[in-house]
């Protein structure tokens, strides 16, 4: 059984364009995860950045045609409205209705808010180029975070993913950024920052490729484990060996103190299988992308792989990890370039899928699913990132039988 759940998105005003209507809305759904103790259909959502688009469709959708040079620039972002940042948010399930009980946007622990936008660029740890509405370049900032995915911490808190650092951010319910943990060697670049700074994961994560940083936590609380997923594969060494990989890590770590403990080859499907996105057009490697993850009572995980129109949901089983030499920067060839084909000659066991449920099946599901709960019960529940409106879309909570 399939169906969509009702929703109002809240509205959060239309900026003036040349051609047609913007109209934003707050976006709550990049990731999704559920807290023991919580009263029961109770569950919490984060939303990323702020409202954001590419400048070839600000120019093709809204007539902003002076912001089509800068599509020239790898991974630019036109920050519709970058006064609107990430916020946590605490959703109610009431039937088929899906409620917002309440939102609380990130702050540091003095009240400063985290911002949408990119931290200061440093060697070997790319930073993306973004935008105002009229073409000028905004600023870098120690406060920015592009959050994608949400889990459980010790203590009723939240961990969350975010693509910029990447890192990963210590969240209590009302939205207080208690910590953020960043990379080794990564510091610098939120020196000045009112969030405590901790570099401890692994340096190897400063080679995540443009936008496609941390995207997917979920938390195992009988194992005592958070897992993080990459969006894509690293671009390591380069971005030639992100372009054409086709394997994504998933790291376990302490939950505590983020310490790592292994990582997990995935194994993206080609692009071919994905039917709704290939019927529309071409797709590539680099395309196809890990946006959600969730445990189950077994200890296995559900998986969401998608492109844009197509979703996958996949079960795979945490079993044999990546040899411990991979999570060294320096060694080669890397997991990037090892790929699907070469693990047998490198004694990588890739993760094993089965899959659970296709949206090339159910053409009705909408696409850009982000956000995946398990139910008390068994049952799923699916949402799409709207983006915040930028492109016309609205936020979409779909309930899944399997």
């Amino acid at each position: 059984m399939i169906r969509r759940l009702n929703w109002a998105d809240l509205p959060l005003g239309a900026p003036v364009v040349p051609v047609g209507e913007l109209s934003l809305h707050r976006s709550l759904t990049s990731g999704l995860c559920r807290r023991p103790g919580d009263p029961s259909g109770v569950f919490w959502g984060v939303g990323d950045r702020g409202p954001n688009i590419k400048p070839h469709d600000a120019a093709r959708r809204y007539g902003l045609t002076a912001l089509e040079p800068l599509a020239v620039l790898d991974g630019a972002k036109i920050m519709v409205a970058p006064e609107i940042g990430p916020a946590l948010a605490r959703f109610r399930l009431d039937g088929n209705c899906v409620v917002l009980e309440a939102r609380f946007l990130l702050h540091a622990p003095d009240g400063t808010p985290i911002n949408g936008l990119p931290p200061a660029e440093q060697r070997g740890a790319e930073t993306e180029a973004v935008f105002a509405i009229d073409g000028s370049p905004l600023p870098t900032s120690v406060h920015g975070a592009d959050c994608e995915g949400v889990a459980l911490a010790p203590g009723g808190r939240f961990w969350v993913a975010e693509e910029y650092g990447p890192s990963l951010l210590l969240v209590d319910d009302q939205g207080v950024v208690l910590r953020r943990v960043v990379p080794q060697g990564s510091e610098g670049r939120f020196a000045g920052s009112a969030v405590p700074i901790s570099a401890s994961l692994p340096v190897i994560a400063c080679k995540r490729r443009l936008n496609r940083g941390f995207e997917a936590l979920a938390f195992d609380p009988v194992r005592n484990v958070i897992y993080a997923a990459f969006q894509s594969p690293l671009a390591h060494p380069d971005k030639a060996a992100h372009d054409a990989g086709d394997l994504v890590r998933i790291w376990a770590l302490n939950p505590d103190d983020l310490t790592f403990l292994r990582e997990y080859a995935y194994p993206l499907d080609p692009p071919a299988r994905f039917a709704r996105d290939s019927a529309a057009g071409q797709v590539v490697p680099g395309d196809v992308k890990i946006s959600e993850m969730a445990v189950l009572p077994d200890g296995s995980l559900i998986v969401l792989e998608r492109v844009t129109l197509s979703t996958h949901l996949y079960r795979v089983m945490p079993g044999k990890p990546v040899p411990a030499r991979f999570i060294d920067p320096d060694h080669r060839p890397t997991l990037e370039q090892v790929g699907q084909a070469g693990c047998g000659d490198h004694r990588i066991a890739m993760l094993t899928k089965q899959r659970i449920v296709s949206s090339d099946d159910h053409p009705e599901i909408c696409g850009d699913l982000e956000g995946l709960l398990v139910l008390e019960g068994g049952d799923l529940l699916l949402a799409n990132d709207s983006d915040y409106g930028t492109e016309g879309a609205a936020t979409q909570f779909w309930r899944i039988s399997v």
